[in-house]
């Protein structure tokens, strides 16, 4: 990085600085927990009987280094080969309109709280709004070293339970929300796409993006019809742009399937468990009549409901990786 001509090329250039931080986001936290364990060993060379002072600050600095050995303990469950790359969410609202809206609103607001705690930027990628509230359906870049391997855990469908505010009478609502995690990648050799493998459609965007956005068709809706995955883009003011953010984010669910095929023909074969997949429920969030967080897949549960909408998962991201490595 420090060549004279290393910014020439900046493509390469910023690959190399994503892949070293990809790599000091492994090796920074072994290298704090050693400094910590050498400072440790010269405390205990001060400690004194006769100084509860120098005892308690042992005991905080213990309790320290654990904290920072169990963050290095969780990054070793990060180890299929895109763990480490960017993730591409997509969020979209269940049957139960405003109410199914609102909540994938939640859920957008939710994991945009958990990559801001970490230091991760959030790229909005195409959203559609509700037609009183919410969102239909939204896609995002979070970037950040590792961001797949910590959202992969969050695909699924997920189910809200609540005093809905949008009825009158205060009834009870159950709502559910799809959430889908693949992982950004450039280069997937598997994974091909020909002209006559999509269809592409152009329209005029919607929302917010000035007056040139609601006046060119600069819009951009790719259809793969084999499969007949969807991706659409608008954010752009130039179409090419707007097709080529959509081929990419095309390519990357045609991966995810062609992963997750070649998973079920492994457990087909040698009898393992089938993992939860798109169409199931994993994780319940009842608001009432009583407060609790539930992942059904670890059963690992919270009734701190206001902390985990304010981006704390971490703990059903753990669960869920130790479980993976487990089986």
């Amino acid at each position: 990085m420090a060549a004279p001509n290393f910014w020439d090329r900046q493509k390469e250039a910023q690959e190399t600085v994503e892949q070293l931080k990809s790599l000091r986001a492994l090796v920074d936290p072994i290298a704090t927990a050693e400094k910590h364990i050498h400072d440790l060993v010269e405390l205990v060379s001060l400690l004194s009987d006769t100084d509860p002072h120098s005892v308690e600050e042992f005991d905080r600095e213990i309790t320290r280094l654990r904290k920072e050995v169990d963050v290095i303990e969780f990054q070793q469950l990060l180890s299929d080969p895109y763990d480490k790359n960017d993730a591409i969410v997509s969020i979209n609202a269940g049957a139960g309109g405003t109410e199914a809206c609102d909540w994938a609103s939640m859920l957008y607001r939710l994991y945009t709280r958990w990559a801001e705690t970490r230091g991760f930027k959030v790229e909005l990628f195409d959203e559609l709004s509700g037609e009183e509230a919410g969102i239909k359906n939204v896609t995002f870049f979070i970037r950040g070293p590792y961001a797949h391997g910590f959202l992969k855990s969050e695909s699924g469908v997920h189910r809200l339970v609540r005093i809905s505010p949008f009825d009158s009478n205060k009834r009870r609502h159950t709502s559910f929300a799809s959430v889908d995690v693949v992982p950004d990648v450039d280069d997937i050799p598997e994974i091909e796409i020909k002209d006559v493998d999509i269809k592409i459609d152009t329209y005029r965007a919607g929302g917010a993006g000035g007056q040139h956005v609601n006046k060119t068709e600069s819009a951009i809706r790719i259809t793969h019809l084999a499969t007949g995955i969807v991706v659409q883009c608008q954010n752009e003011r130039s179409q090419f742009k707007n097709k080529q953010s959509a081929l990419k984010v095309l390519k990357a669910r045609l991966y995810e399937r062609h992963r997750k095929e070649e998973d079920a023909k492994i457990q087909a074969k040698y009898g393992e468990k089938k993992e939860i997949s798109w169409g199931s429920q994993i994780r319940s969030y009842v608001f009432q009549p009583y407060s609790l967080v539930k992942d059904h897949r670890t059963n690992t549960e919270t009734s701190d409901v206001n902390r985990v909408m304010d981006g704390d998962i971490n703990l059903f991201i753990e669960a869920y990786l130790k479980e993976r490595i487990g089986k």
